[in-house]
């Protein structure tokens, strides 16, 4: 099993996935055409994504994913609530294979087993999803805003985790955001902090991880350094252990043999 991010920030998401010759699409906040040349530089053309997942309704996640769906022929899962989003937000899902999931219930996207998991985040139903093998589970975890016992217990035993480190507090409130907006980020259904991915990190079950990602960073309130180190100092390792996840190059492919 291995996977790779195509870009992570608030411009747009996109991670893939892939197991014994079955691959998904983690989000679509990308064009269909710059999801399609990001593929390009894994070596991977759209025709090879068997299903994109949509964790919620938000532009720099699901903004693209009926379009993409669309052109390649590709179905889409998502919530029901993430679904009347969509409609409402007016994304027309013609010519695209739409497959309802509940937030509790595990699928299979082929050799891909996925299981999506309830978050709290300002959208219709939001979830996240660990995705394995069989053998090896990888968690993606990018917007919440505040962790759960329920969001612990599933991302404990992890092979390898994608965390949302969205923002440094102090960063975000020296800055330049309204009031309203800062109260919305750091707020119980906005983004993960660095300090709190941090203690979300060290309260998992860490044993089998090998790889760890820092993701969803602000570009404006946060640096990968102080992202880095939140998490660092939770494993206790050194900070270029933590991979990061930008805007432009998402990350490689990561390989969980």
């Amino acid at each position: 099993m291995r996977f790779a991010s195509l870009g992570s920030g608030s411009k747009g998401n996109c991670l893939v996935a892939e197991a014994a010759g079955s691959r998904v699409l983690l989000d679509c906040g990308l064009s269909p055409r710059e999801t399609a040349r990001r593929l390009a530089r894994l070596g991977l053309e759209p025709a090879a994504i068997h299903a994109v997942l949509v964790t919620h309704e938000h532009d720099d996640h699901a903004g693209h994913a009926y379009a993409f769906a669309a052109l390649h022929g590709i179905p889409v899962h998502l919530t029901h609530g993430t679904r009347r989003a969509q409609e409402k937000a007016g994304r027309s899902a013609a010519g695209v294979e739409l497959r309802v999931i509940e937030g509790r219930e595990p699928f299979a996207v082929g050799a891909i087993r996925v299981e999506p998991f309830t978050v709290p985040h300002d959208a219709r139903e939001p979830v996240q999803f660990v995705l394995g093998d069989g053998a090896r589970r990888l968690g993606v975890l990018t917007d919440l805003g505040a962790s759960t016992s329920h969001v612990e217990q599933t991302l404990s035993g992890c092979d390898a985790l994608v965390l949302e480190t969205n923002h440094d507090l102090d960063l975000l409130w020296a800055g330049d955001y309204p009031k309203w907006l800062k109260e919305r980020i750091s707020g119980p259904f906005g983004h993960l902090d660095n300090g709190s991915s941090g203690r979300l990190l060290a309260a998992l079950d860490r044993s089998r991880l090998k790889h760890v990602i820092a993701a969803h960073l602000s570009q404006q309130n946060n640096t990968m350094a102080l992202a880095r180190a939140a998490l660092a100092g939770a494993l206790g390792c050194a900070g270029d252990w933590i991979g990061v996840a930008t805007q432009e190059e998402g990350f490689r492919w990561r390989d969980l043999a």
